[in-house]
């Protein structure tokens, strides 16, 4: 229990040094990751069973050669080429998201510099440094959270890929 209260007291401390905007940085990254866990159970719990009643309809179909059939099958395969895609836009978006909120970070500390130099002169290089970490803090916690958004949703992306490719190769069309 100790732990644990030392470690929210660093992570209050790391927002109080870098400013309000590690609030959005976090807020994107939760949303993101959620979406990821939530794409990462489809494709792994929920597609497999998908995809064989996709098979089985097929598979008991009469009539597989017909333009009819084909029109059907890529019908199924759009369906599920639209599951398999559901909300890897938006996981891409907050990816892309994370560098600019922390950038939005950066010009307001670099506001907050300047504002301190203008009230305070240049000779207090402390109030300064207080400013300039407010500056960069962000934009590190924005790269932070886009490079481990990046990594996990270029592997969901392969595996929506394969997926769909095994998907379509169980449908054999003659």
């Amino acid at each position: 229990m100790i732990y644990l209260m030392g470690l929210w007291e660093s992570v209050r401390d790391f927002i109080g040094t870098g400013g309000f905007v590690l609030y959005f940085v976090a807020a994107a990254l939760l949303v993101m990751w959620a979406l990821m866990i939530e794409r990462w159970w489809f494709l792994t719990a929920e597609f497999p069973n998908i995809s064989k009643n996709i098979i089985a309809k097929w598979d008991a179909r009469a009539d597989t050669t017909s333009w009819s059939a084909h029109r059907i099958r890529d019908a199924w395969v759009s369906e599920a080429s639209e599951l398999l895609n559901a909300r890897m836009l938006i996981i891409k978006t907050l990816v892309a998201m994370c560098p600019l909120i922390g950038l939005l970070g950066t010009v307001t500390g670099m506001i907050t510099v300047f504002d301190t130099m203008a009230t305070q002169g240049t000779g207090n290089p402390r109030l300064m440094a207080s400013g300039i970490s407010m500056a960069t803090i962000p934009t590190m916690a924005g790269m932070v959270a886009a490079l481990s958004g990046i990594f996990f949703s270029s592997r969901l992306e392969t595996r929506v890929k394969v997926a769909k490719e095994k998907l379509v190769d169980s449908l054999p069309h003659h």
